[in-house]
């Protein structure tokens, strides 16, 4: 199976510049220089590859590329989004510590393709020894030429530095990571402008994730074309996904996009205990959660995860069995969408401490028979209705945990007890 973004690498003793370089780090870069590749050609690749933002949203990466604009005379920017927070992911932070070089190429070839001379990693502030690591990585990199002034002889310059986060969780938000980039309180931006047009510093920005901009230097190396069939159509390449919960194996394996559920969790080991899957939020805690027998029958790609009426959002994979209680669980998430929100949008402000109550009371055998329907109208009223997407990522597990489980949500009501520990 092709491994792409961890290839080769023992334990994150071989991630300075000379192991990279003997993996065909930076090779890409100077193929683009050396072919004489314009702009252009770079992000049509990239469009052929059909490399999809693999932070949560899965926006295509060469169209998004393609919206900076070419002929502004002025200051553009470009921004990685390594804020990693959503629960149960932890992806960016092993391609940071173990292959950093790759981002920093990956980096250095979506600036050139968009005429971007500066731009800004923000690493997730509870990562520290990472962001340690970055920061060695990146001045390897400037004092063998590939950043800077002229780099390898091009006349092409590009100047990257690292951005410490503080550990919010709406900084995650790309608008909110730009305030927060600026000195300013992360709070998420009205859209549009979108940052395209009015992004760092009101300049024109483009922002991927960590894991889209460390798929890049592959796609230069090997072809668009030859990215696309790792995966399916329109869901181009490998992925990474962070399995963690109820398996013998938990961790981060690569796989190509299209890979069955089942395999996943075979190569996670399997059931911890041999236990029964009950359930599973397959992209992170702010995507709806799917029953156990669903997604043995799935594919892990954009497509079909959201047929079956959930997303494949950063590629966390949280795995539940059937000794989970089921209230609980949406509890615990609920309270972390309440603690989160920054405060901006009045339905995000008071209906995420909302949901939380009530499915506490719930929990605590408080319960009333009229909450079910309750907890599905506030979501009503909070979806769609926010400036920023936390308010839907805090509505969406509610709406599909109650769908999918409501048996176990009116157990608790009509018995103040938990069916699971019965």
């Amino acid at each position: 199976m092709e491994q792409i973004l961890l290839k080769g690498l023992e334990g994150g003793k071989t991630w300075r510049l000379a192991d990279y370089v003997k993996r065909d780090g930076y090779a890409a870069l100077k193929k683009i220089f050396a072919e004489k590749m314009t702009p252009e050609q770079v992000i049509d690749e990239v469009k052929k590859s059909a490399l999809r933002g693999r932070g949560g949203a899965g926006f295509p990466t060469g169209l998004k590329w393609s919206f900076m604009p070419r002929n502004y005379e002025g200051d553009k920017y470009l921004v990685c989004n390594s804020d990693e927070g959503e629960p149960g992911t932890f992806k960016d932070r092993d391609i940071l510590y173990h292959n950093p070089h790759q981002l920093i190429e990956g980096m250095i070839i979506a600036a050139y393709a968009m005429g971007i001379k500066t731009g800004y990693n923000y690493i997730h502030g509870e990562i520290f020894e990472v962001y340690e690591r970055v920061d060695e990585a990146l001045e390897e990199a400037r004092a063998a030429g590939f950043l800077g002034e002229n780099i390898l002889g091009s006349g092409f310059s590009f100047q990257l530095h690292n951005h410490m986060g503080y550990g919010a969780y709406i900084c995650g938000e790309e608008t909110a990571l730009l305030e927060s980039i600026e000195g300013k309180k992360g709070q998420p931006r009205f859209k549009p402008p979108f940052p395209a047009s009015f992004g760092l510093y009101g300049k024109p920005t483009t922002i991927n994730n960590t894991e889209t901009f460390a798929s890049v230097p592959w796609i230069i190396l090997h072809g668009g074309e030859k990215y696309l069939e790792l995966g399916r159509p329109n869901n181009g390449g490998t992925k990474l996904f962070s399995v963690s919960g109820h398996v013998n194996r938990p961790g981060n394996y690569e796989v190509p996009l299209g890979t069955p559920f089942a395999k996943l969790l075979e190569l996670a080991g399997g059931m911890r205990g041999g236990r029964k899957l009950k359930a599973c939020i397959p992209g992170g805690s702010s995507m709806p959660v799917l029953p156990g027998e669903v997604m043995m029958e799935l594919d892990m790609d954009y497509d079909s995860i959201a047929k079956a009426g959930s997303y494949l959002g950063s590629g966390a994979v949280i795995i539940m069995d059937d000794t989970v209680c089921m209230v609980n669980a949406l509890r615990r998430l609920s309270y972390f969408y309440y603690e989160e929100s920054c405060g901006q949008c009045t339905p995000c402000r008071e209906g995420t401490g909302w949901l939380y109550r009530v499915v506490d009371r719930i929990e605590n055998g408080k319960g009333r028979n009229e909450d079910l329907d309750l907890l599905l109208n506030m979501t009503d009223n909070i979806q769609g209705r926010t400036i920023c997407a936390l308010g839907d990522a805090a509505a969406m597990p509610v709406r599909s945990f109650v769908k999918h489980f409501r048996d176990e949500f009116q157990y608790h009501i009509d018995h103040q007890k938990c069916i699971v520990s019965s």
